[in-house]
């Protein structure tokens, strides 16, 4: 066997860091006292998600959505087992898809959520207070929809190490993939640091415009008039 470059630096990077902070959403969300870390950690999903969006289209080889797109084609080779090539799988690529696809709709929602009790999303003042309050119990509703398939998605894993003795999560730690010596399978290239330096940009101002920073204050209440008692 010999190894190849597969996954880049800042890919797994992306993938490590949001496993932390979804784990971490999970747990400041049964949290009422959390909640505030919970609404800055959903934040920070959001410019992990607008990074890895813009990688896609600028990252290296097997970072790039085009790469690996599940078309029709590519799903039915797998199925038959003709399928070869390195980095996602088109089973793979779907989850990829669908994670990235739910995790930005969960995020989504929570900027714009409102609980009546103690959160209040960063954009919600945005919108109406009912709508809000809709948005944050659907976005109580995704929460458990897409916990369980990311407990798909693990279990997959697993199932690939077990049974088909291919170590998935290993290449996502070194960057590097075990393949025959009698292929002569294309390393990764590309997603240098103007790439990078343009993800990045882009990805702080999400975080920005996510913030809400940029929402002007309501304007103040004059106070009440006091009527001065006759004596």
């Amino acid at each position: 066997m010999q190894t190849v470059k597969v996954w880049d630096l800042p890919t797994r990077l992306f993938h490590w860091s949001l496993v932390a902070s979804i784990a971490a959403l999970f747990v400041t969300g049964k949290m009422e006292d959390a909640i505030v870390l919970h609404g800055r950690i959903g934040i920070f999903v959001v410019g992990l998600i607008v990074f890895r969006l813009v990688w896609g289209f600028v990252g290296s080889t097997y970072a790039r959505f085009l790469q690996f797109f599940p078309t029709p084609a590519r799903i039915l080779a797998y199925l038959k087992g003709e399928w070869r090539g390195l980095g996602h799988n088109p089973l793979g690529a779907l989850s990829v898809f669908a994670l990235l696809f739910l995790t930005a709709l969960q995020t989504g929602l929570g900027l714009f959520a409102y609980d009546e009790i103690s959160f209040h999303g960063p954009l919600a003042a945005l919108i109406d207070d009912d709508l809000a309050v809709r948005l944050a119990g659907w976005h109580h509703l995704l929460a458990n929809a897409l916990f369980v398939f990311i407990g798909l998605h693990v279990a997959s894993i697993v199932f690939y190490k077990l049974v088909q003795k291919h170590n998935l999560l290993l290449p996502m730690l070194t960057g590097r993939a075990e393949t025959p010596e009698n292929e002569s399978p294309q390393p990764a290239q590309g997603g240098g640091i103007p790439a990078l330096l343009l993800a990045l940009a882009i990805a702080a101002f999400a975080l920005w415009a996510a913030c809400g920073a940029w929402i002007p204050e309501p304007p103040s209440l004059p106070p009440a008039a006091v009527e001065t008692p006759a004596w």
